[in-house]
């Protein structure tokens, strides 16, 4: 009997991890996948050698059309309740979305419904300038995005963008969401892959605690009042201003060379 094949890929490039939706072309969200996306994330999150994470889809076309339309009924069954189901959805954006670790998403083709409710849970979107066509279609069958995504859109391009894109069921462009700030760059198709992976590599070449201590300060705080936001940064400045990063980082400058934060910052 043919083994099946797995439905997430992972691929290590020195600190960097991409995660890959393995259902090429059309990459949905399969019940698998996310069962499988959810255990990787809970171990990433604890690994110090991994300092950032790419999601990708398999193959060159597309990044993801969203849920596995044909598996609700078994994923209502295995979890108990839509509930149950949507609930497991939620737990694994806000995971990514809380990772003291900058996680990059790869939008190519297809980035519909959780398409792109799981790359809006992501630090940094790129996208690719031809063939894209990225929204929230859900009311074309009848329903709407569940998994976070009509919060997360409007905070991220504005009230009035995410009305426009998701109650007239837009598949917008790349160039078109980088203009309204849902993606932070877009690349040729051909050098897309690569420019995440030069992107990450920059990233990871920053030092991890204060990495960490930023991400939580503008993503763990970015609801919260100015006081509890301020809190929050005293709190990652206290935590870095004793570490060897911050020692290293200061030496560097005075001695006019790059920073190695290579190191364990204990």
């Amino acid at each position: 009997m043919k083994d099946e094949k797995p439905a997430l890929l992972l691929e290590k490039d020195g600190p960097v991890v991409i995660i890959t939706n393995n259902d090429a072309p059309m990459n949905r969200m399969t019940l698998e996948f996310i069962d499988a996306l959810e255990e990787t994330i809970t171990t990433l999150a604890e690994d110090n050698s991994v300092r950032v994470i790419i999601i990708r889809g398999a193959g060159e076309e597309h990044f993801s059309v969203g849920m596995h339309l044909k598996q609700l009924g078994q994923g209502i069954e295995q979890k108990g309740s839509i509930d149950a189901l949507l609930d497991q959805r939620l737990r694994v954006l806000s995971r990514i979305e809380q990772l003291h670790k900058p996680v990059i998403a790869v939008l190519r083709g297809y980035c519909l419904g959780g398409g792109l409710e799981l790359p809006l849970a992501c630090h940094f979107r790129l996208a690719a300038e031809h063939g894209a066509k990225i929204g929230l279609p859900e009311l074309d069958i009848g329903t709407v995005p569940a998994w976070g995504g009509t919060a997360r859109l409007a905070r991220c391009v504005g009230r009035d963008q995410a009305l426009d894109i998701i109650l007239r069921a837009k598949k917008i462009s790349g160039p078109k969401a980088l203009e309204i700030g849902l993606v932070q760059e877009v690349w040729p198709n051909a050098i897309l892959q690569e420019k995440a992976l030069e992107l990450a590599h920059e990233l990871a070449a920053m030092p991890p605690w204060s990495v960490a201590g930023v991400l939580q300060c503008v993503v763990g705080a970015e609801h919260s009042t100015l006081d509890a936001a301020l809190a929050i940064e005293r709190q990652a400045v206290h935590k870095v201003s004793s570490g060897k990063h911050q020692m290293e980082g200061m030496l560097a400058f005075l001695e006019k060379r790059d920073p190695d934060f290579s190191s364990d910052p204990e």
